[in-house]
């Protein structure tokens, strides 16, 4: 059984950075793309980036494209999401995904789920 761990979030003001980590075990971490979604209070659950299985493919909401960048570390089985310049508008709770092969931006393609790691900018 896939086991996902974020971790990283906190409190950070806006403008300021913060990197969150998804440890996963379980599964043979080179054969699954990896995602990132984030909810805040009151909406629903949207996308914010995928990295393919070799890491050179990635994708990003158009909300965070050029302030976020994702990135994996088959050796450690863990996938970073390092956030810059952000914003209050990024506080939510963020969580990890994966997939077998392909990566996706479709919160529907995804069967294994992290807890949740809370990030928090204010303004």
């Amino acid at each position: 059984q896939a086991q996902l761990v974020e971790s990283g979030g906190g409190l950070v003001q806006a403008g300021g950075s913060l990197r969150v980590s998804c440890t996963v075990s379980g599964f043979a971490f080179s054969n699954f793309a990896m995602a990132w979604f984030r909810q805040a209070p009151g909406k629903e659950r949207e996308f914010v980036s995928t990295v393919s299985r070799s890491g050179t493919i990635t994708d990003y909401a158009d909300s965070v494209k050029g302030r976020f960048t994702i990135s994996r570390d088959s050796a450690k089985n863990t996938v970073y999401l390092q956030m810059n310049s952000l914003r209050p508008e990024d506080t939510a709770v963020y969580y990890c995904a994966e997939k077998f092969w392909s990566p996706s931006n479709s919160a529907d393609e995804y069967p294994y789920w992290g807890q949740g790691t809370q990030v928090t900018v204010s303004s």
